[in-house]
Protein backbone atom coordinates (compact mmCIF):
# COMPACT_ATOMS: atom_id res chain seq x y z
CA UNK A 1 0.00 0.00 0.00
CA UNK A 2 3.07 2.27 -0.05
CA UNK A 3 2.27 3.40 -3.59
CA UNK A 4 -1.11 4.86 -2.67
CA UNK A 5 -1.89 8.58 -2.40
CA UNK A 6 -2.24 9.88 1.14
CA UNK A 7 -4.35 7.64 3.39
CA UNK A 8 -6.18 9.41 6.20
CA UNK A 9 -6.84 7.45 9.41
CA UNK A 10 -10.58 8.11 9.00
CA UNK A 11 -12.83 10.36 6.92
CA UNK A 12 -13.16 12.63 9.96
CA UNK A 13 -9.42 13.24 9.90
CA UNK A 14 -9.77 13.84 6.15
CA UNK A 15 -12.41 16.55 6.63
CA UNK A 16 -10.38 18.20 9.40
CA UNK A 17 -7.25 18.29 7.23
CA UNK A 18 -9.10 19.79 4.25
CA UNK A 19 -10.77 22.40 6.44
CA UNK A 20 -7.39 23.38 7.88
CA UNK A 21 -5.81 23.63 4.42
CA UNK A 22 -8.66 25.51 2.67
CA UNK A 23 -11.06 26.89 5.31
CA UNK A 24 -12.76 29.46 3.06
CA UNK A 25 -13.16 27.27 -0.03
CA UNK A 26 -16.75 26.41 -0.94
CA UNK A 27 -17.46 22.86 0.20
CA UNK A 28 -21.20 22.27 -0.16
CA UNK A 29 -23.83 23.87 -2.36
CA UNK A 30 -27.52 23.07 -2.53
CA UNK A 31 -29.74 25.70 -4.09
CA UNK A 32 -29.01 29.00 -2.36
CA UNK A 33 -27.35 27.30 0.63
CA UNK A 34 -23.54 27.32 0.73
CA UNK A 35 -21.00 26.16 3.30
CA UNK A 36 -17.24 26.71 3.32
CA UNK A 37 -14.96 23.96 4.62
CA UNK A 38 -14.53 25.82 7.90
CA UNK A 39 -18.31 25.97 8.32
CA UNK A 40 -18.63 22.33 7.24
CA UNK A 41 -16.28 21.24 10.01
CA UNK A 42 -18.01 23.40 12.65
CA UNK A 43 -21.42 21.92 11.83
CA UNK A 44 -20.04 18.40 11.94
CA UNK A 45 -18.37 19.14 15.28
CA UNK A 46 -21.52 20.66 16.76
CA UNK A 47 -23.68 17.70 15.78
CA UNK A 48 -21.03 15.23 16.93
CA UNK A 49 -20.96 16.81 20.39
CA UNK A 50 -24.75 16.49 20.57
CA UNK A 51 -24.64 12.81 19.65
CA UNK A 52 -21.80 12.14 22.08
CA UNK A 53 -23.78 13.78 24.89
CA UNK A 54 -26.72 11.53 23.98
CA UNK A 55 -24.54 8.44 24.48
CA UNK A 56 -24.10 7.51 20.82
CA UNK A 57 -20.37 6.77 20.90
CA UNK A 58 -19.69 3.14 19.86
CA UNK A 59 -23.36 2.69 18.98
CA UNK A 60 -25.40 2.78 15.79
CA UNK A 61 -27.11 5.92 14.49
CA UNK A 62 -29.62 5.60 11.64
CA UNK A 63 -29.90 8.32 9.01
CA UNK A 64 -33.11 8.60 6.97
CA UNK A 65 -32.70 11.64 4.74
CA UNK A 66 -32.84 12.67 1.12
CA UNK A 67 -30.20 14.71 -0.68
CA UNK A 68 -29.39 17.92 1.17
CA UNK A 69 -26.55 19.67 2.93
CA UNK A 70 -27.93 18.28 6.21
CA UNK A 71 -27.42 14.65 5.18
CA UNK A 72 -23.73 15.35 4.51
CA UNK A 73 -23.40 16.90 7.96
CA UNK A 74 -25.29 14.00 9.53
CA UNK A 75 -23.02 11.35 8.00
CA UNK A 76 -19.80 13.08 9.03
CA UNK A 77 -21.29 14.07 12.39
CA UNK A 78 -22.12 10.46 13.26
CA UNK A 79 -18.58 9.40 12.40
CA UNK A 80 -17.07 12.29 14.35
CA UNK A 81 -19.10 11.22 17.40
CA UNK A 82 -17.39 7.83 17.30
CA UNK A 83 -20.67 6.20 16.31
CA UNK A 84 -21.57 3.91 13.41
CA UNK A 85 -23.65 5.43 10.60
CA UNK A 86 -26.59 3.42 9.27
CA UNK A 87 -27.73 5.18 6.08
CA UNK A 88 -31.28 4.22 5.09
CA UNK A 89 -33.31 4.78 1.95
CA UNK A 90 -35.70 7.67 2.72
CA UNK A 91 -38.23 6.21 0.28
CA UNK A 92 -38.67 3.04 2.31
CA UNK A 93 -42.08 2.20 3.65
CA UNK A 94 -42.54 1.61 7.37
CA UNK A 95 -42.30 -2.15 6.81
CA UNK A 96 -39.01 -1.89 4.88
CA UNK A 97 -37.47 0.63 7.27
CA UNK A 98 -38.62 -1.33 10.30
CA UNK A 99 -36.87 -4.51 9.12
CA UNK A 100 -33.54 -2.69 8.77
CA UNK A 101 -33.80 -0.75 12.02
CA UNK A 102 -34.81 -3.85 13.94
CA UNK A 103 -31.62 -5.50 12.70
CA UNK A 104 -29.42 -2.42 13.22
CA UNK A 105 -30.82 -1.58 16.69
CA UNK A 106 -29.83 2.11 16.51
CA UNK A 107 -29.36 4.18 19.62
CA UNK A 108 -30.48 7.30 17.74
CA UNK A 109 -32.10 8.24 14.46
CA UNK A 110 -31.70 11.36 12.31
CA UNK A 111 -34.46 11.88 9.80
CA UNK A 112 -35.94 14.40 7.39
CA UNK A 113 -39.12 16.19 8.44
CA UNK A 114 -40.97 14.97 5.36
CA UNK A 115 -40.40 11.36 6.49
CA UNK A 116 -41.86 11.89 9.97
CA UNK A 117 -45.04 9.90 9.27
CA UNK A 118 -42.99 6.85 8.32
CA UNK A 119 -40.14 7.15 10.81
CA UNK A 120 -41.95 8.02 14.04
CA UNK A 121 -44.17 4.89 14.24
CA UNK A 122 -41.12 2.69 13.57
CA UNK A 123 -39.04 4.57 16.15
CA UNK A 124 -41.89 4.20 18.67
CA UNK A 125 -42.21 0.47 18.03
CA UNK A 126 -38.46 -0.06 18.41
CA UNK A 127 -38.16 2.38 21.32
CA UNK A 128 -35.49 4.55 19.74
CA UNK A 129 -35.18 7.26 22.35
CA UNK A 130 -32.93 9.87 20.74
CA UNK A 131 -34.46 11.37 17.60
CA UNK A 132 -33.33 14.31 15.48
CA UNK A 133 -35.86 15.68 13.00
CA UNK A 134 -34.30 17.94 10.38
CA UNK A 135 -35.88 20.14 7.73
CA UNK A 136 -38.21 23.07 7.05
CA UNK A 137 -40.06 24.08 10.18
CA UNK A 138 -37.67 21.96 12.25
CA UNK A 139 -34.07 22.35 13.26
CA UNK A 140 -31.12 22.45 10.82
CA UNK A 141 -27.69 20.90 11.25
CA UNK A 142 -26.24 24.06 9.68
CA UNK A 143 -26.99 25.94 12.91
CA UNK A 144 -23.35 25.67 14.07
CA UNK A 145 -21.88 27.12 10.85
CA UNK A 146 -20.80 30.46 12.35
CA UNK A 147 -19.58 29.32 15.76
CA UNK A 148 -15.80 29.50 15.32
CA UNK A 149 -14.96 28.07 18.74
CA UNK A 150 -16.34 24.61 17.90
CA UNK A 151 -13.86 21.75 17.62
CA UNK A 152 -14.33 18.05 16.99
CA UNK A 153 -14.95 15.79 20.00
CA UNK A 154 -11.91 13.94 21.25
CA UNK A 155 -10.70 11.34 20.82
CA UNK A 156 -11.24 11.14 17.07
CA UNK A 157 -12.56 7.78 15.80
CA UNK A 158 -10.20 4.82 15.80
CA UNK A 159 -9.45 3.35 12.35
CA UNK A 160 -10.44 -0.20 13.22
CA UNK A 161 -13.85 0.65 14.65
CA UNK A 162 -16.95 0.03 12.54
CA UNK A 163 -17.76 3.28 10.75
CA UNK A 164 -20.73 2.33 8.59
CA UNK A 165 -23.34 -0.38 8.59
CA UNK A 166 -24.22 -0.32 4.90
CA UNK A 167 -27.32 -2.28 3.96
CA UNK A 168 -27.32 -3.85 0.52
CA UNK A 169 -30.04 -2.95 -1.95
CA UNK A 170 -32.00 -6.16 -1.43
CA UNK A 171 -32.90 -6.51 -5.13
CA UNK A 172 -32.17 -10.24 -5.00
CA UNK A 173 -33.47 -11.01 -1.52
CA UNK A 174 -33.20 -9.77 2.07
CA UNK A 175 -31.15 -6.63 2.61
CA UNK A 176 -27.94 -7.44 4.52
CA UNK A 177 -25.88 -5.04 6.63
CA UNK A 178 -22.20 -4.90 5.66
CA UNK A 179 -19.83 -3.80 8.44
CA UNK A 180 -17.21 -1.36 7.10
CA UNK A 181 -14.41 -0.02 9.29
CA UNK A 182 -13.03 3.50 9.20
CA UNK A 183 -9.77 2.08 7.89
CA UNK A 184 -11.40 0.15 5.04
CA UNK A 185 -13.30 3.25 3.91
CA UNK A 186 -10.28 5.56 4.17
CA UNK A 187 -8.01 3.14 2.32
CA UNK A 188 -10.60 2.70 -0.41
CA UNK A 189 -10.74 6.47 -0.98
CA UNK A 190 -7.00 6.48 -1.64
CA UNK A 191 -7.25 3.34 -3.79
CA UNK A 192 -9.82 5.08 -5.99
CA UNK A 193 -7.73 8.25 -6.04
CA UNK A 194 -4.78 6.27 -7.46
CA UNK A 195 -6.76 5.42 -10.62
CA UNK A 196 -9.23 8.32 -10.80
CA UNK A 197 -7.46 11.30 -9.20
CA UNK A 198 -9.34 14.54 -8.66
CA UNK A 199 -7.08 17.59 -9.04
CA UNK A 200 -7.13 19.83 -5.95
CA UNK A 201 -7.89 22.93 -7.99
CA UNK A 202 -11.53 23.74 -7.42
CA UNK A 203 -13.34 20.80 -8.99
CA UNK A 204 -17.14 20.98 -8.86
CA UNK A 205 -19.03 17.69 -8.79
CA UNK A 206 -22.77 17.41 -9.41
CA UNK A 207 -24.34 14.85 -7.06
CA UNK A 208 -27.60 13.47 -8.44
CA UNK A 209 -27.26 10.01 -6.93
CA UNK A 210 -28.91 9.47 -3.51
CA UNK A 211 -26.52 10.14 -0.66
CA UNK A 212 -27.76 7.22 1.43
CA UNK A 213 -26.23 4.97 -1.23
CA UNK A 214 -22.64 3.74 -1.05
CA UNK A 215 -21.87 4.91 -4.60
CA UNK A 216 -22.78 8.53 -3.90
CA UNK A 217 -20.94 8.52 -0.58
CA UNK A 218 -17.74 7.17 -2.13
CA UNK A 219 -17.75 8.96 -5.48
CA UNK A 220 -19.37 12.25 -4.45
CA UNK A 221 -19.28 12.99 -0.71
CA UNK A 222 -15.87 11.52 0.21
CA UNK A 223 -14.39 12.26 -3.18
CA UNK A 224 -14.88 16.00 -2.91
CA UNK A 225 -13.66 16.27 0.68
CA UNK A 226 -10.47 14.39 -0.22
CA UNK A 227 -9.80 16.79 -3.11
CA UNK A 228 -11.10 19.92 -1.42
CA UNK A 229 -13.68 20.34 -4.18
CA UNK A 230 -17.26 21.56 -4.13
CA UNK A 231 -20.14 19.10 -3.88
CA UNK A 232 -23.17 20.54 -5.69
CA UNK A 233 -26.23 18.62 -4.50
CA UNK A 234 -29.39 17.98 -6.49
CA UNK A 235 -32.13 17.65 -3.82
CA UNK A 236 -34.66 16.14 -6.20
CA UNK A 237 -33.79 14.80 -9.64
CA UNK A 238 -35.32 16.18 -12.79
CA UNK A 239 -33.52 16.43 -16.14
CA UNK A 240 -34.13 20.19 -16.17
CA UNK A 241 -32.53 20.57 -12.74
CA UNK A 242 -29.44 18.67 -13.91
CA UNK A 243 -29.10 20.66 -17.11
CA UNK A 244 -29.56 23.98 -15.29
CA UNK A 245 -26.95 23.14 -12.65
CA UNK A 246 -24.38 21.84 -15.12
CA UNK A 247 -24.32 25.29 -16.68
CA UNK A 248 -25.04 27.53 -13.69
CA UNK A 249 -22.66 25.81 -11.25
CA UNK A 250 -19.82 25.31 -13.77
CA UNK A 251 -19.81 21.55 -13.17
CA UNK A 252 -16.55 19.74 -13.98
CA UNK A 253 -17.51 16.22 -12.86
CA UNK A 254 -20.84 14.45 -13.25
CA UNK A 255 -21.53 11.28 -11.27
CA UNK A 256 -24.34 9.23 -12.77
CA UNK A 257 -25.75 5.82 -13.53
CA UNK A 258 -26.96 4.14 -16.73
CA UNK A 259 -30.58 5.09 -16.10
CA UNK A 260 -29.59 8.74 -15.56
CA UNK A 261 -27.57 8.81 -18.76
CA UNK A 262 -30.48 7.25 -20.66
CA UNK A 263 -33.02 9.72 -19.30
CA UNK A 264 -30.82 12.77 -19.91
CA UNK A 265 -29.91 11.76 -23.46
CA UNK A 266 -33.59 11.23 -24.30
CA UNK A 267 -34.51 14.76 -23.14
CA UNK A 268 -35.13 17.47 -25.77
CA UNK A 269 -32.67 19.86 -24.05
CA UNK A 270 -29.73 17.47 -24.14
CA UNK A 271 -28.36 18.61 -27.50
CA UNK A 272 -28.31 22.28 -26.52
CA UNK A 273 -26.50 22.08 -23.15
CA UNK A 274 -23.04 23.61 -22.74
CA UNK A 275 -20.81 20.77 -21.47
CA UNK A 276 -17.58 22.64 -22.18
CA UNK A 277 -16.46 22.72 -18.52
CA UNK A 278 -17.14 19.01 -17.99
CA UNK A 279 -13.87 17.10 -17.52
CA UNK A 280 -15.27 13.65 -16.78
CA UNK A 281 -18.36 11.64 -15.90
CA UNK A 282 -18.45 8.70 -13.52
CA UNK A 283 -20.71 5.74 -14.12
CA UNK A 284 -21.59 3.32 -11.35
CA UNK A 285 -24.44 1.58 -9.52
CA UNK A 286 -25.09 -0.74 -12.50
CA UNK A 287 -23.41 -1.89 -15.68
CA UNK A 288 -23.28 0.73 -18.45
CA UNK A 289 -23.98 -0.61 -21.95
CA UNK A 290 -21.09 0.25 -24.25
CA UNK A 291 -23.29 1.97 -26.82
CA UNK A 292 -24.62 4.38 -24.18
CA UNK A 293 -21.08 5.22 -23.09
CA UNK A 294 -20.09 6.10 -26.65
CA UNK A 295 -23.18 8.27 -27.18
CA UNK A 296 -22.66 10.23 -23.94
CA UNK A 297 -18.97 10.81 -24.65
CA UNK A 298 -19.67 11.92 -28.21
CA UNK A 299 -22.30 14.41 -27.05
CA UNK A 300 -20.44 15.88 -24.06
CA UNK A 301 -16.83 15.65 -25.23
CA UNK A 302 -15.83 14.27 -21.81
CA UNK A 303 -14.80 10.70 -20.98
CA UNK A 304 -17.01 8.35 -18.99
CA UNK A 305 -14.94 6.65 -16.32
CA UNK A 306 -16.67 3.39 -15.49
CA UNK A 307 -15.92 1.48 -12.33
CA UNK A 308 -17.15 -1.46 -10.31
CA UNK A 309 -17.93 -1.84 -6.66
CA UNK A 310 -20.10 -3.39 -4.00
CA UNK A 311 -21.32 -2.36 -0.57
CA UNK A 312 -19.30 -5.28 0.79
CA UNK A 313 -16.09 -3.95 -0.77
CA UNK A 314 -15.85 -0.48 0.64
CA UNK A 315 -17.20 -0.05 -2.19
CA UNK A 316 -14.65 0.45 -5.01
CA UNK A 317 -13.09 -2.65 -6.57
CA UNK A 318 -11.91 -1.46 -10.00
CA UNK A 319 -11.89 1.56 -12.28
CA UNK A 320 -10.85 2.54 -15.75
CA UNK A 321 -7.88 4.84 -15.18
CA UNK A 322 -8.50 8.52 -15.81
CA UNK A 323 -5.07 8.75 -17.42
CA UNK A 324 -3.78 6.14 -19.84
CA UNK A 325 -5.59 3.17 -21.33
CA UNK A 326 -9.35 2.96 -20.89
CA UNK A 327 -11.36 0.10 -22.32
CA UNK A 328 -15.02 0.81 -23.22
CA UNK A 329 -17.31 -1.92 -21.99
CA UNK A 330 -14.89 -2.76 -19.19
CA UNK A 331 -15.03 -1.68 -15.54
CA UNK A 332 -11.29 -1.21 -15.57
CA UNK A 333 -8.46 -2.67 -13.57
CA UNK A 334 -8.37 -3.48 -9.85
CA UNK A 335 -7.52 -0.57 -7.57
CA UNK A 336 -4.05 -0.88 -5.96
CA UNK A 337 -3.74 -3.43 -3.19
CA UNK A 338 -6.69 -5.43 -4.51
CA UNK A 339 -6.63 -8.91 -6.04
CA UNK A 340 -9.42 -9.90 -8.42
CA UNK A 341 -9.86 -13.45 -9.67
CA UNK A 342 -12.36 -15.21 -11.90
CA UNK A 343 -13.23 -18.63 -10.50
CA UNK A 344 -15.46 -21.53 -11.51
CA UNK A 345 -19.19 -21.21 -10.86
CA UNK A 346 -19.57 -24.53 -9.07
CA UNK A 347 -17.14 -24.56 -6.14
CA UNK A 348 -15.46 -21.20 -6.62
CA UNK A 349 -12.00 -22.60 -5.93
CA UNK A 350 -10.51 -22.98 -9.42
CA UNK A 351 -9.03 -19.85 -10.94
CA UNK A 352 -9.95 -19.40 -14.60
CA UNK A 353 -7.87 -18.00 -17.43
CA UNK A 354 -8.08 -15.00 -19.73
CA UNK A 355 -11.45 -14.74 -21.45
CA UNK A 356 -13.13 -17.42 -19.32
CA UNK A 357 -16.37 -16.45 -17.58
CA UNK A 358 -16.85 -17.20 -13.90
CA UNK A 359 -17.60 -15.66 -10.53
CA UNK A 360 -15.60 -12.61 -9.51
CA UNK A 361 -13.88 -12.85 -6.15
CA UNK A 362 -11.98 -10.02 -4.50
CA UNK A 363 -9.31 -9.67 -1.82
CA UNK A 364 -8.15 -6.37 -0.36
CA UNK A 365 -8.05 -4.08 2.69
CA UNK A 366 -11.35 -2.39 1.77
CA UNK A 367 -13.46 -5.55 2.11
CA UNK A 368 -16.09 -5.65 4.86
CA UNK A 369 -15.49 -7.51 8.12
CA UNK A 370 -18.79 -9.37 7.69
CA UNK A 371 -22.57 -9.04 7.68
CA UNK A 372 -24.32 -7.96 10.86
CA UNK A 373 -26.21 -10.79 12.60
CA UNK A 374 -25.76 -13.16 9.63
CA UNK A 375 -22.95 -15.61 10.38
CA UNK A 376 -23.98 -18.15 7.73
CA UNK A 377 -24.23 -15.53 4.97
CA UNK A 378 -20.89 -14.08 6.11
CA UNK A 379 -19.25 -17.53 5.92
CA UNK A 380 -20.69 -18.09 2.44
CA UNK A 381 -19.55 -14.70 1.14
CA UNK A 382 -16.15 -14.42 2.84
CA UNK A 383 -14.24 -17.63 2.14
CA UNK A 384 -10.51 -18.20 2.46
CA UNK A 385 -9.81 -14.47 2.64
CA UNK A 386 -11.84 -13.75 -0.52
CA UNK A 387 -15.07 -11.82 -0.99
CA UNK A 388 -17.30 -13.76 -3.39
CA UNK A 389 -19.20 -11.06 -5.23
CA UNK A 390 -21.95 -13.09 -6.90
CA UNK A 391 -21.10 -11.30 -10.15
CA UNK A 392 -20.01 -13.08 -13.30
CA UNK A 393 -17.14 -11.63 -15.27
CA UNK A 394 -13.98 -12.20 -17.22
CA UNK A 395 -10.59 -10.52 -17.60
CA UNK A 396 -8.72 -9.82 -20.80
CA UNK A 397 -5.01 -10.20 -21.48
CA UNK A 398 -4.32 -6.68 -20.13
CA UNK A 399 -6.09 -7.35 -16.83
CA UNK A 400 -9.23 -5.33 -17.61
CA UNK A 401 -12.34 -6.68 -15.92
CA UNK A 402 -15.64 -7.13 -17.75
CA UNK A 403 -18.91 -7.69 -15.88
CA UNK A 404 -21.12 -10.15 -17.71
CA UNK A 405 -23.96 -10.63 -15.24
CA UNK A 406 -25.13 -11.44 -11.75
CA UNK A 407 -24.67 -15.07 -10.85
CA UNK A 408 -28.29 -15.19 -9.71
CA UNK A 409 -29.45 -13.66 -13.00
CA UNK A 410 -27.65 -16.08 -15.30
CA UNK A 411 -30.09 -18.31 -17.21
CA UNK A 412 -29.59 -21.99 -17.93
CA UNK A 413 -31.31 -22.44 -21.29
CA UNK A 414 -31.37 -26.05 -22.44
CA UNK A 415 -28.09 -26.66 -20.63
CA UNK A 416 -26.37 -23.55 -22.01
CA UNK A 417 -25.30 -20.61 -19.84
CA UNK A 418 -26.98 -17.42 -21.08
CA UNK A 419 -26.00 -14.03 -19.70
CA UNK A 420 -28.81 -11.42 -19.87
CA UNK A 421 -26.35 -8.55 -20.09
CA UNK A 422 -24.94 -9.85 -23.38
CA UNK A 423 -28.44 -9.73 -24.89
CA UNK A 424 -29.00 -6.25 -23.45
CA UNK A 425 -25.78 -5.06 -25.08
CA UNK A 426 -26.99 -6.39 -28.44
CA UNK A 427 -30.36 -4.66 -28.05
CA UNK A 428 -28.67 -1.35 -27.29
CA UNK A 429 -26.85 -1.56 -30.62
CA UNK A 430 -30.19 -1.09 -32.38
CA UNK A 431 -30.85 2.63 -33.01
CA UNK A 432 -34.51 2.26 -32.02
CA UNK A 433 -33.75 1.12 -28.44
CA UNK A 434 -33.71 3.63 -25.60
CA UNK A 435 -33.63 1.15 -22.70
CA UNK A 436 -33.54 -2.62 -22.40
CA UNK A 437 -33.61 -5.30 -19.72
CA UNK A 438 -33.47 -9.08 -20.00
CA UNK A 439 -34.50 -11.58 -17.30
CA UNK A 440 -34.55 -15.33 -16.88
CA UNK A 441 -37.88 -17.07 -16.29
CA UNK A 442 -38.73 -20.76 -15.70
CA UNK A 443 -39.65 -22.87 -18.71
CA UNK A 444 -41.06 -26.43 -18.48
CA UNK A 445 -39.15 -27.64 -21.55
CA UNK A 446 -35.78 -25.81 -21.54
CA UNK A 447 -35.50 -25.23 -17.79
CA UNK A 448 -35.28 -21.48 -18.28
CA UNK A 449 -35.70 -18.98 -21.08
CA UNK A 450 -34.95 -15.28 -21.30
CA UNK A 451 -37.47 -12.53 -21.91
CA UNK A 452 -36.62 -9.00 -23.03
CA UNK A 453 -38.30 -5.72 -22.07
CA UNK A 454 -37.58 -2.74 -24.33
CA UNK A 455 -38.41 0.96 -24.25
CA UNK A 456 -38.20 2.45 -27.75
CA UNK A 457 -36.65 5.79 -28.60
CA UNK A 458 -39.42 8.28 -29.42
CA UNK A 459 -40.35 8.56 -33.07
CA UNK A 460 -38.43 5.54 -34.33
CA UNK A 461 -41.40 3.28 -35.09
CA UNK A 462 -39.34 0.18 -34.40
CA UNK A 463 -41.32 -3.05 -33.98
CA UNK A 464 -40.77 -6.10 -31.81
CA UNK A 465 -40.28 -8.21 -34.95
CA UNK A 466 -37.49 -5.90 -36.13
CA UNK A 467 -35.76 -6.20 -32.77
CA UNK A 468 -36.03 -9.98 -32.79
CA UNK A 469 -34.53 -10.05 -36.29
CA UNK A 470 -31.70 -7.82 -35.02
CA UNK A 471 -31.08 -10.26 -32.15
CA UNK A 472 -31.09 -13.21 -34.56
CA UNK A 473 -28.32 -11.56 -36.58
CA UNK A 474 -26.16 -11.07 -33.49
CA UNK A 475 -26.86 -13.97 -31.12
CA UNK A 476 -26.78 -17.76 -31.17
CA UNK A 477 -30.25 -19.24 -31.36
CA UNK A 478 -30.30 -20.48 -27.76
CA UNK A 479 -29.63 -16.92 -26.53
CA UNK A 480 -32.61 -15.37 -28.29
CA UNK A 481 -35.41 -13.97 -26.11
CA UNK A 482 -38.42 -16.26 -25.99
CA UNK A 483 -40.55 -13.11 -25.77
CA UNK A 484 -39.80 -9.46 -26.42
CA UNK A 485 -42.06 -6.96 -24.65
CA UNK A 486 -42.33 -3.32 -25.74
CA UNK A 487 -42.92 -1.13 -22.69
CA UNK A 488 -43.51 2.54 -21.98
CA UNK A 489 -41.00 2.45 -19.11
CA UNK A 490 -39.04 -0.06 -17.05
CA UNK A 491 -39.38 -0.35 -13.26
CA UNK A 492 -36.50 0.99 -11.17
CA UNK A 493 -35.32 0.61 -7.60
CA UNK A 494 -34.88 3.67 -5.39
CA UNK A 495 -31.24 4.05 -6.52
CA UNK A 496 -32.08 3.87 -10.20
CA UNK A 497 -31.20 0.26 -10.90
CA UNK A 498 -33.44 -1.80 -13.12
CA UNK A 499 -35.81 -3.74 -10.87
CA UNK A 500 -35.42 -7.18 -12.38
CA UNK A 501 -37.42 -8.85 -9.64
CA UNK A 502 -40.44 -6.83 -10.74
CA UNK A 503 -39.76 -7.67 -14.39
CA UNK A 504 -39.59 -11.36 -13.55
CA UNK A 505 -42.91 -11.06 -11.77
CA UNK A 506 -44.40 -9.33 -14.81
CA UNK A 507 -43.07 -12.07 -17.10
CA UNK A 508 -44.47 -14.78 -14.83
CA UNK A 509 -47.87 -13.09 -14.69
CA UNK A 510 -47.97 -12.78 -18.49
CA UNK A 511 -47.27 -16.48 -18.96
CA UNK A 512 -49.78 -17.72 -16.38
Amino acid sequence: MDNLPRIHPTVVHMLADTAAAAPEREALACGSERLSYAQYLRCVAGFAHELTAAGARDRNVAIVMGNSIDVCLAIFGVHAAGACAVPCNPMYTGRELGAILQDAAPHAIVYAADRRDVVEPVADALRIAHRVCVGPGERRLTAWADQPSLALPRPLPEPDRIATLQYTGGTTGRSKGANLTHRSIAVNISQREALVPVPPDGQRLLCVMPLFHVYAVAMCLHNMVYAGGTLVIVPRYTPDAVFDLIEQERITIFAGSPTLFIGLMAHPRFGSIDFSRLDASYSGSAALPEELLRRWEAATGAPVIEGYGQSEAGPVISFNPLQGLRRPGSVGVPVPGTDVQIVDLDEGTRALGVGEKGEIRVRGPQVMSGYRNLPEETAATLRGGWLYTGDIGEVDSDGFLFIRDRKKEMAKVGGFNVFPREIEEVLYLHPGVQEAAVVAVPDPYRGEVVEAFVVLRPGTGTTADELMAHCSRNLAKYKLPATLHLAGELPKTAVGKLDKLQLKAQAAAASS
